[in-house]
């Protein structure tokens, strides 16, 4: 039995079931680069589903770590500690906001935009005690917690998990008449994916975000816009809501906001949402913790030079022109995506999602697939052109049979 086999068969021994990964056992990274534990190496096409904009081992990210490491790593919120304000003044001054409210996981600031949308309605709104509404979109993705699967329409995430938590209207994603429809008196937010991921990489009409802009702005309702895949970076822009010109009332982020080396999010907002707040009514013990700021820190400067948003968008150019080439040539279908960031849709004949990502794999290559048919790639923002384009022809030489 090899390296490789051993790590598996003791990882599905030892560890719940809840993914289904490529079987690939990685010891070290470096950049756009892993190296197993046979000593292959694989262009990761994923980047840890954007966590890892800036590359595995940056070394801006691990100096910032390391130094930040030899200090202090935790305070809980009990005390202050001396990188909180600065990473709360900073990261609320790159949104253009006012406030910070930092969490670990993503799901953790979705949860944590839930309960501030909701606490806003009713001391602010003044929406009548318990009758809260959210309004989210169809095949959204936000996270796997009891009250984030309760509003998904994905059976995998939600099937056997019930009772599920109320409060919650979904409806088609990019359908501004249903949003029209579905906002009430008691709606106190709007909560989208400015690009849904999980779901494929797709990307809503145009004018779709500044409809929505608009038509919670005449209504008093918050716009949510969850950039946790799509913020920082990935696609082009700071924030993909950039692209249509639009400022939400609340940014939940992650993923990249940790670099890749810890686990860092943040709902960011205006003082008259996040201001609800009370010591005592919400919180985390790691949220916030020094080592967390030290980290984001280094991320909010490097995304002030623009450089990673400039790659983006120009490696980005160069990967939907060469992955369009390939739809009507019978193995694609469809690719959608903004940046670097694509969904590839598989033509049946040409076998599943997965079926590709393994054949890549084979090929030295690191993508996932998603409902099926869907391959994403998104690799890291620091991925050389000519990396990309070996990459690109392992998955031409894929979708040829080669």
């Amino acid at each position: 039995m090899s390296a490789t086999e051993r790590a598996i068969a003791s990882a599905e021994a030892h560890s719940a079931h809840n993914y289904h990964p490529l079987p690939v056992v990685v010891a070290s990274a470096d950049g756009s680069w892993m190296t197993d534990v046979e000593g292959r190496r694989y262009l990761d096409m994923l980047a840890g589903y954007s966590a890892l904009n800036f590359g595995h081992g940056n070394r801006r990210l691990i100096d910032a770590a390391k130094a930040q490491l030899e200090r202090v790593t935790l305070t809980s919120r009990a005390f202050f500690h001396d990188r909180f304000a600065e990473f709360c003044t900073q990261l609320a001054e790159m949104c253009g906001m006012e406030m910070v409210l930092p969490m670990n996981t993503g799901a953790e600031a979705v949860e944590t935009a839930v309960k501030t949308a909701r606490k806003w309605g009713y001391k602010v709104k003044g929406v009548p005690p318990g009758q809260a509404k959210i309004v989210v979109a169809a095949n959204n993705f936000h996270g796997r917690t009891t009250t984030i699967i309760s509003f998904s329409t994905d059976p995998e995430a939600r099937a056997d998990f019930g009772p599920y938590t109320p409060g919650f209207e979904i409806v088609p994603y990019g359908d501004l008449t249903a949003l029209e429809h579905a906002v009430s008196a008691n709606t106190v937010a709007v909560m989208l994916e400015p690009i849904q991921g999980e779901a494929g990489v797709l990307v809503p009409p145009p004018g779709y975000l500044a409809g929505v802009r608009e038509l919670t702005r005449e209504r008093n309702v918050l716009f949510i816009a969850d950039e946790i895949q799509s913020g920082l970076g990935r696609t082009g822009r700071t924030f993909a809501c950039e692209h249509e010109g639009v400022v939400p009332d609340m940014y939940i982020l992650g993923k990249a906001l940790g670099g890749g080396v810890v686990p860092v999010s943040a709902v960011v907002s205006s003082d008259e949402v996040l201001g609800v707040y009370r010591p005592g009514e919400h919180g985390s013990t790691f949220g916030g913790n020094p080592l967390a700021c030290a980290v984001a820190l280094e991320v909010i400067a490097m995304l002030r030079s623009g450089e990673f948003q400039q790659r983006a968008t120009e490696l980005g150019e160069h990967l939907h022109h060469e992955l369009g080439l390939l739809v009507g040539g019978g193995a694609v279908e469809a690719v959608r995506g903004r940046g670097l960031w694509a969904g590839v849709d598989i033509a049946p004949s040409h076998g599943t999602g997965r079926e590709i990502s393994e054949k890549l794999m084979d090929r030295g290559v690191l993508v996932k697939d998603t409902h099926g048919s869907t391959i994403r790639i998104a690799p890291p923002l620091v991925i050389s052109k000519e990396d990309l384009d070996w990459g690109l022809d392992q998955l031409r030489g894929v979708l040829a049979g080669e």
